[in-house]
């Protein structure tokens, strides 16, 4: 099972392998359930001998591409954090009950609400690494209720830290980094995405501008070999673990089921890169709408959502996403492990100009 769906299947999967067993072995039902298999597995309260043995499976397995995606950092968006809010949180029946309204809820402001109301749950499940249900497994709404995300964040650093990424990246970092570029050495990569700025370039199948200025800063910190077996890759390529195109059009099931990233990335659906009509946060193959309108609010869903579902940064984009916490967000500023070059260009972009 694990070796076809991955450490942690999904419902559907271990439901499926409950019922096989039963449907082969008649004699191994149990009359007294609902469907004489929850012995094996049961979806409503993820109990059963397959829940067990993978929670044993996950514990005495060395999973290297696991402890690599959370390492345990101090500071890292792996950090469990307790809400800011005052906001009353569900627990026992009371969470179950919220959890089956919010499952089937129609009402979006409903919804939200009970998703506050379970808010610290939340977070004890994504850092429960013997958890064998998915967050989006427990919560499916992130899949079809736009918000959820950002509504988490601002739980967890307040609607101050939540806004600052919108308020100070487009009206301040946005240019400095434009023009910290401009004595990058040239190449081909680099100068595509400047022509985003250029009104006499032509750029018809670039990137907007918002987004070329997010991978040029790629480019000014760009990937460092991790661990040794790990090859580097260049900023030009570090840029498909950020971002990808989908044409529009184009079957967005067939793109899911190609997908190798583990970590969160956004992709972007449209006629062409610089007109995009919809935006996804895709995590586990599972992608996650987002109602930004432009590519640098969907980019800052991106970002948020490392924190609400405790997920590490790609490690070829640990630098860049540094940069963005600690010098954007100020979030966990002298606490956060950066690198020399993280610290260089943070205190070159807030220089005062002359």
């Amino acid at each position: 099972m694990t070796e076809s769906n991955g450490r942690i299947p999904p419902t559907s999967v271990r439901t499926a392998y409950a019922l096989g067993i039963v449907t082969l072995f008649p004699y191994l039902q149990d009359p007294y359930s609902k469907n004489g298999y929850e012995h094996y597995y049961d979806p409503d309260a993820n109990t059963g001998y397959l829940a067990w043995r993978l929670k044993t499976v996950q514990r005495n397995s060395f999973d290297g591409s696991h402890r690599c995606s959370r390492p345990d950092l101090q500071d890292s968006p792996t950090t469990y954090r307790e809400s800011l809010l005052t906001s009353q949180q569900l627990f026992g029946e009371e969470c179950r009950e919220a959890l089956s309204v919010i499952r089937y809820s129609t009402d979006h402001s409903v919804i939200k609400e009970r998703m506050r109301a379970t808010f610290e749950y939340r977070q004890k499940l994504v850092h429960d690494q013997d958890a064998t249900s998915t967050v989006l497994d427990v919560f499916p709404r992130f899949l079809d209720v736009p918000g959820l995300i950002d509504q988490d964040f601002s739980m967890m650093f307040g609607d101050e830290v939540s806004g600052k990424f919108l308020a100070k990246w487009p009206s301040f970092f946005m240019q400095k980094v434009i023009t910290e570029c401009q004595s990058l050495p040239s190449n081909m990569h680099v100068e595509d995405l400047l022509a985003a700025f250029d009104s006499d370039a032509e750029n018809d199948f670039g990137w907007d501008s918002h987004m070329s200025a997010l991978l040029l800063l790629l480019h000014l910190l760009p990937p460092t070999r991790g661990h040794k077996k790990t090859a580097k890759i260049s900023s030009a390529q570090a840029a498909n673990h950020l971002v990808r195109f989908l044409k529009e059009g184009a079957s967005l099931t067939t793109f899911l089921e190609k997908v190798d990233a583990r970590q969160p990335f956004l992709l972007c659906i449209g006629e062409k890169k610089k007109r995009i009509q919809r935006f996804f946060i895709v995590v586990d193959q599972k992608p996650i709408p987002s109602n930004a309108q432009i590519t640098v609010a969907a980019f800052d869903e991106l970002f948020k959502a490392h924190y609400v579902f405790s997920l590490s940064y790609d490690e070829v984009l640990t630098s860049f996403y540094t940069f963005i916490q600690t010098a954007v967000y100020n979030i966990d500023i002298g606490k956060a492990k950066e690198s020399p070059r993280v610290k260089e260009l943070r205190a070159r972009l807030l220089i005062p100009a002359n």
